[in-house]
C-alpha cells in the first residue's frame, strides 16, 4: 500500500511530539529528583539521620535475618491471599442469595462484612492471637496461624464487597436468559455470572492483594519472627533503625511484581471498555 506524503508528515510529526514529550518528562523528573535530594541532604540533621537510618554496615549485617523473616511473610501472603479470596467469594454469594429462606445467611454475611470492615486490623490480630488462646480450648493453633486467620477474616470482608459489586454488575437479563435455557441457579452463577464478575473486578482484587502484602508484616505483633520482627530485634541490639529500612526495601521489591500485574490488568480492562463503548 502506498503511503501519501501527508500521511508520512503526520507520522513524523507524531513521532517528534512523542520524543519531545519523553525528553521533557525525563528532564523534569531529573530536576525534581535533584532538588529533593539536595533539600534532604542539605538539612541540618541529615548526618544524624543518615547514621541512624542508612548505615550500610548495619544493614548488611541485618540482611540475612530479615531475609529469613521475609520468607515467612511470603508464605503467609500466599496462604492468606488464597483463603481470603475464597472466603470473600463465599460471603459475596451468600449476600446475593434471594428468598426469605436465605435471610439468616444474608444477615450473617452482612454482619460479618460490616464488622470486620470497621474493626482495625491490629485489634483483630490482638483478639485472635491473644484472646483465642485465653479460652484454653483443646487444639488451639499457634499464634502464627491465629494471626493469619485475623488477616483472612479482615481482608475477606473487603474482598466480599468487591465480589458482590462484580456479581451485581452483571445485567439481570443474562440471569434470566440462562434460567430460560434450563440452567439451575448454581449453574448460572458458575458459568454465566461469576466469570464475568471476576473479570470485571480483577483490578480491585489485585489492589487488595497488594495491600495484604504490606499488612502481613503486622503478624509480627503476635510474636512470629518475620521480616519486621527480625528488624525490630536487630534494632534493639544496635539502637539503629537501619534494619527497618532494609525490611522496607525488601517489602517494596516484593510488591513490585504485584503492582506491575495490577497495572497491566487495569490497562487491559480500560482498553476493553473503550473498545466496547
Amino acid at each position: 500500500m502506498t503511503v501519501s506524503d501527508v500521511q508520512r508528515e503526520r507520522v513524523a510529526y507524531r513521532r517528534g511530539r512523542a520524543i519531545r514529550s519523553v525528553l521533557l518528562a525525563a528532564v523534569s523528573t531529573l530536576i525534581t529528583g535533584t532538588v529533593l535530594v539536595l533539600a534532604v541532604t542539605g538539612s541540618p540533621g541529615w548526618d544524624r539521620v543518615r547514621e541512624s537510618f542508612f548505615s550500610f554496615d548495619l544493614g548488611r549485617d541485618a540482611l540475612p535475618a530479615v531475609l529469613d523473616g521475609l520468607w515467612l511473610n511470603i508464605r503467609l501472603l500466599v496462604v492468606c491471599a488464597l483463603a481470603a479470596l475464597a472466603l470473600g467469594l463465599l460471603v459475596a454469594i451468600l449476600r446475593t442469595l434471594r428468598g426469605p429462606v436465605f435471610f439468616p445467611a444474608r444477615a450473617l454475611a452482612t454482619t460479618y462484612t460490616y464488622t470486620f470492615r470497621g474493626v482495625p486490623l491490629i485489634i483483630v490480630i490482638y483478639l485472635f492471637a491473644f484472646g483465642v488462646p485465653g479460652l484454653r480450648l483443646q487444639g488451639t493453633p499457634g499464634v502464627l496461624v491465629l494471626g493469619g486467620a485475623a488477616l483472612v477474616v479482615t481482608y475477606g470482608a473487603y474482598l466480599a464487597e468487591v465480589f458482590r459489586a462484580g456479581i451485581e454488575s452483571v445485567h439481570p437479563s443474562q440471569l434470566a436468559a440462562a434460567r430460560s435455557l434450563g440452567l439451575t441457579y448454581r449453574q448460572t452463577m458458575r458459568h454465566v455470572v461469576l466469570p464475568q464478575a471476576v473479570r470485571r473486578v480483577a483490578p480491585p482484587l489485585l489492589n487488595d492483594t497488594v495491600a495484604l502484602q504490606k499488612d502481613v508484616g503486622l503478624v509480627s505483633l503476635a510474636g512470629p519472627i518475620d521480616a519486621v520482627r527480625a528488624a525490630q530485634i536487630s534494632t534493639a541490639e544496635t539502637f539503629n533503625y537501619t534494619p527497618y529500612i532494609v525490611a522496607a526495601v525488601l517489602f517494596v521489591l516484593l510488591a513490585l511484581p504485584l503492582i506491575a500485574v495490577t497495572d497491566g490488568v487495569t490497562m487491559r480492562a480500560a482498553r476493553r471498555q473503550n473498545a466496547g463503548s
